[in-house]
């Protein structure tokens, strides 16, 4: 005879106890059990008062539990941002997207709105983008430690197809080359790009049961891998680039290699297009652009050259030591300067001893051979008249002027024809 006092006080216990169970533990986000056993929690007090709801009469109504629903909906979503934030493992991430598809899926099954769930899960999305670029930050430099900046030597026809199976590469000309023969980048070009597709196979994982469109999975995909190329692919370059005892020959070799992956950029363009069925000129379709960061990376190389071969100068200028009063010239060229062209040619030489079984080589390491050796030369002329004009210099003899220019006509006569003009 107290149905209604009854109903008060069920009704008022049954929020207390939501509360609880609605109280993630502190530890949620260390492992996958914990945010297991919170969702288990929760599905099992609404599929409780469900089952209370069509068996009794009264005792619950659907006003009810779907005001105790919207409270559980926004406290769980607040809950998930917040534990969710402190994961830095991209397959801890992955496992928590597919309980909560789980989640909102068996929850949807009994009648109530999850809509809001999986809109949380795109931004998870998002986070799990940066786990993800933050995982490949360290293979990246992984690859680029560990690489011999060297062609790789090819001694079968095995060892061949093996990389033009990891990477895009076709040359008529090296194909018919008899073994032992050498391909023109190093090993570091196919290993980036293997690892540039599993990138791509990992983010299409989390798009997986979210009822997506083709076209949202495809442009969330080269939104992903364009942050991939531009920033953390671009950053490792750059310091392999601006390492300190980074050496000409590795630098020119960089060149080669991000001149091959910017090329490779349109297969990656129809790997993302077979994966996803969206053609690339699809409206609204966004482009891969990430062929700015192998630009960028060659340029910053070239400048790297130029600026080593600069600084190599000055140490040699260093020890020049011109006597300003001498009363006769030598018989030859100071033995600084001997030993800076000689230096200078022996540098050029690697320019020269680059592969060439592709134009776009001889083409490429040429210009930048010929802008090196402009620049070299437009600097140690700088720097030696520099040495003539300096404040200590205040008097000079007829001898030396001899001697400087005896300097200057052993430039001229050594300045190589190739690959200055």
């Amino acid at each position: 005879g107290a149905r209604e006092t009854f109903e008060s006080y069920y009704r008022k216990q049954r929020r207390k106890q939501a509360r609880l169970v609605l109280q993630p533990p502190s530890n949620m986000h260390e492992t996958l059990d914990g945010y297991r056993k919170y969702f288990n929690q929760i599905v099992g007090f609404f599929v409780v008062e469900d089952h209370i709801l069509h068996t009794t009469q009264g005792l619950v109504t659907r006003a009810y539990i779907d005001e105790l629903w919207e409270m559980a909906l926004s406290k769980t979503i607040a809950a998930l941002r917040t534990h969710s934030s402190y994961c830095s493992d991209p397959s801890l991430v992955l496992d928590l997207k597919n309980l909560i598809v789980l989640f909102a899926d068996t929850l949807q099954g009994y009648g109530f709105p999850v809509n809001q769930l999986f809109d949380m899960l795109l931004e998870i999305q998002d986070q799990y983008s940066e786990t993800l670029l933050k995982k490949w930050a360290g293979v990246f430099r992984n690859i680029l430690d560990s690489d011999n900046y060297s062609p790789i030597p090819v001694s079968n026809e095995d060892v061949y197809k093996k990389i033009v199976g990891q990477f895009p590469f076709q040359d008529a000309e090296l194909e018919k080359q008899p073994f032992p023969k050498k391909f023109p980048f190093s090993e570091f070009v196919p290993k980036v790009y293997s690892q540039i597709k599993e990138f791509i196979y990992a983010c299409l994982k989390f798009s997986e049961d979210l009822h997506l469109s083709s076209t949202e999975v495809d442009d969330m995909i080269r939104k992903s891998t364009n942050l991939l190329l531009t920033r953390t692919l671009s950053n490792c370059l750059q310091n392999v680039i601006k390492r300190k005892n980074v050496g000409l020959t590795e630098l020119v070799q960089i060149i080669i290699n991000t001149t091959h992956l910017e090329k490779s950029c349109k297969f990656l363009e129809e790997f993302i297009t077979n994966i996803t069925n969206v053609l690339p000129e699809t409206v609204h379709t966004t482009k891969l652009y990430g062929t700015t960061t192998f630009k960028d990376a060659r340029h910053a190389a070239e400048e790297e050259i130029y600026t080593n071969l600069n600084q190599k100068i000055d140490q040699f200028l260093q020890l020049a030591d011109y006597d300003w009063m001498a009363l006769e010239p030598g018989s030859r060229a100071s033995d600084y300067l001997v030993d800076l062209i000689g230096f200078l040619r022996s540098t050029f030489a690697v320019f020269t001893h680059l592969p060439g079984q592709v134009d776009v080589h001889s083409t490429m390491s040429g210009k930048v051979a010929q802008t090196a050796c402009m620049s070299a030369c437009k600097h140690l002329s700088t720097s030696l008249l520099q040495l003539l004009l300096e404040a200590e210099v205040r008097q000079l003899t007829l001898g030396a002027l001899h001697q400087f220019n005896l300097d200057v006509e052993e430039c001229e006569r050594k300045s190589p024809n190739h690959p200055c003009p």
